[in-house]
């Protein structure tokens, strides 16, 4: 998903989190705002109207990057582009972890069903369907858009939450790499669906949402297939990754960014032997955070004389 980084506008930072804008959006804002044109008499409440769903998505995606921090994880950024949203977020290589950053997505939009449903049914007592319709008829939208987005986002389809939650409660009995290959497969065949809905229903915008999951499951099946290989891989005793606690491998899966000669960072204490730079910082290969390297040595047993 690096190409949404690419193209994307800052529009603010909050809560420490910056909140980007992919240029394909102003494409679809546009789209929608004339193609909804004669659901309201005034193009101000079609405007009104998408930024409700602007604002929902961001409150979902906030949602996501706020639970990875509480659990230790490090939320990056979030982008929204004509597909909904994407929180670049790193929670800590464990299936509980992971679970409540992809769960609490959703959440939000479990908050706001009984809120926004109060407001309808507000505006229906005050009759406002007949005083203040296009009020109304704004009031009955936003509460139906958030209700669509919770129910789709549910589906167990990777990657959507739906999918990701499956994939993360299946960690806990399968392991990482295995959950993530049945979550992809169930991921290929929900895509399945949705591209016969697409044609049956001649609808462009599923078959793009089609495409998108196809694209992001075969990503998902390659990542499980190197995540399975890692895990069969002798690892190096004594070291331990401060984040995940994973025991880096034995071998030379490291880079050096001066020569660009691969290395084994354990093996050397750090130093390439190719051109002796020095790191002071090591990417761990299991969970991609990077920490001090000092930080990965585990503390030696203290040998006591009688």
């Amino acid at each position: 998903m690096t190409f949404l980084r690419r193209g994307s506008i800052r529009l603010f930072r909050f809560a420490g989190i910056d909140l980007y804008l992919h240029w394909t959006w102003f494409l679809l804002a546009l789209f929608a705002v004339s193609y909804r044109e004669g659901s309201f008499a005034s193009i101000g409440w079609n405007m009104l109207d998408y930024a409700a769903l602007f604002t929902i998505v961001t409150m979902h995606e906030y949602g996501h990057a706020l639970a990875c921090r509480q659990v230790g994880g490090t939320p990056d950024q979030i982008v929204l582009w004509p597909l909904g949203g994407v929180a670049y977020v790193n929670p800590p290589q464990r299936p509980g972890a992971t679970l409540w950053s992809i769960a609490a997505g959703p959440l939000v939009n479990v908050a706001l069903v009984p809120v926004l449903f109060a407001l309808y049914m507000l505006s229906r007592a005050l009759g406002w369907a007949s005083s203040m319709p296009e009020l109304f008829d704004f009031v009955k939208n936003v509460n139906e858009i958030n209700v669509a987005l919770l129910v789709f986002n549910m589906l167990p389809i990777f990657p959507l939450d739906g999918g990701q939650i499956l994939r993360s409660l299946l960690w806990f009995v399968a392991g990482r790499a295995r959950s993530l290959q049945w979550a992809v497969w169930v991921g290929f065949v929900g895509a399945a669906g949705l591209i016969l809905y697409a044609v049956f229903s001649r609808s462009v915008w599923i078959g793009l949402i089609s495409a998108f999951i196809l694209m992001n499951c075969w990503n998902g099946l390659r990542h499980a297939q190197v995540l399975a290989r890692m895990a069969k891989l002798p690892r190096h005793a004594g070291y331990a990754c401060p984040s995940c606690q994973a025991a880096p491998p034995v071998g030379r899966f490291w880079v050096c960014g001066l020569c660009h000669q691969p290395f084994d960072m354990f093996a050397t204490q750090a130093i390439c032997p190719n051109c002796s730079a020095r790191y002071s910082t090591t990417r761990c290969l299991d969970c991609g955070v990077l920490r001090p390297t000092n930080d990965w040595l585990m503390e030696a047993p203290v040998l006591v004389r009688s």
